[in-house]
């Protein structure tokens, strides 16, 4: 495998500020192909069906829109495009495109057929977002150069290139802007099989001993999303080789979490903090989420995109339009009885 220092063709980086840092050991982890890649079935036969007519017809691949979940590979199947097509992926994030000027460098650096990936695309400004339109549509820019009486705009063609957007709230996307991706298409958790051979690989990547019991007992407690999957391997790893053989096994991969405080359920001392005191402060809801924000000391958007679809998915939460309502299994998960009409 080359190094994260030369990419291949396909794995192709923004050398520039505006480059989303991704790490080496992060990088080594990553499928490189669909082959390679596990899980989110219905996603990958999409984007197979597109990548293959795209190579017969010879043309740049259409627009694609991914949503979920961080942590679920939305980064990655923008890479194993790339590898697949054989064109340079690269990548910035949505906040960072400020102005104009910064996406016209983006886009006019591209080369025919590249692969232009934004990160969290629903925070992009709007002044920004509506060049885009022109850029999706027309592989064109036009931009304004000075202001008042010297005001005058300037048209830019650029390459025929691919944006990839991914974000993990769409519905903050405008209409204007999801209508302009062919294909638009959500990644959900994955099951705890698919999550067991998700280990197993990174495993085998890393040259980590493991055994059935110790991938079955990460793959457990990893959320569904193989991101905190292959974070707590690096951590068990670290704690089998401090204190047991260096193998991970059930009780070793049990003895690593319980210490990073995550339960066999998968819940993390948040979770379980927002729980208790929706649960104890609030007699289980409804309560709206920027109150449990400053009740639990985080912020409301944290709690919204890392904590909540995982507790809502699992059934500890549900949402309401009076606010946020905690179930039965919320109750029990912080060993509280249900109050009033919680419901199971």
């Amino acid at each position: 495998m080359p190094s994260p220092d030369q990419p291949p063709k396909g794995l192709g980086f923004l050398t520039s500020a505006l480059a989303a840092p991704v790490s080496p050991a992060e990088a080594a982890l990553r499928p490189l192909s669909f082959a390679d890649f596990t899980g989110q079935p219905k996603t990958v036969e999409r984007l197979q069906v597109m990548v293959g007519a795209a190579k017969k017809r010879g043309e740049a691949l259409n627009h694609i829109l991914l949503s979920g979940p961080p942590g679920l590979g939305k980064t990655t199947l923008a890479f194993i495009l790339g590898h697949e097509l054989g064109r340079n992926v690269r990548v910035t994030s949505g906040p960072v495109v400020e102005k104009a000027g910064d996406l016209a460098g983006l886009l006019t650096n591209l080369e025919e057929g590249d692969i232009l990936f934004i990160d969290e695309i629903h925070r992009i400004p709007k002044t920004v977002e509506e060049y885009l339109y022109s850029a999706m549509e027309d592989f064109r820019l036009d931009i304004m150069i000075d202001q008042g009486p010297n005001a005058r705009s300037v048209r830019l063609t650029i390459p025929r290139f691919t944006l990839i957007g991914a974000t993990t709230r769409s519905g903050l996307l405008t209409a204007p802007l999801r209508s302009r991706f062919t294909l638009q298409t959500r990644l959900d958790y994955y099951d705890h099989p698919t999550l067991e051979g998700i280990v197993r690989r990174s495993c085998g990547l890393l040259q980590v001993a493991i055994d059935a019991g110790g991938a079955q007992e990460i793959a457990t407690r990893a959320r569904g999303t193989p991101r905190v999957a292959n974070n707590l391997i690096n951590f068990c790893r670290d704690f089998a080789q401090q204190r047991a053989n260096g193998k991970i096994t059930q009780a070793t991969a049990a003895a690593a979490l319980e210490l990073l405080e995550i339960d066999a359920a998968g819940l993390d001392e948040m979770d379980k903090r927002m729980l208790r005191v929706m649960a104890e402060n609030y007699r289980g809801g409804p309560v709206g989420m920027s109150t449990i924000a400053v009740a639990v000391g985080e912020e409301s958007e944290t709690l919204e995109e890392v904590h909540e679809p995982f507790l809502i998915q699992e059934g500890y939460l549900q949402r309401t339009p009076q606010g946020r309502t905690l179930t039965a299994k919320g109750y029990a998960a912080v060993g509280l009885k249900p109050l009033g009409g919680a419901q199971g």
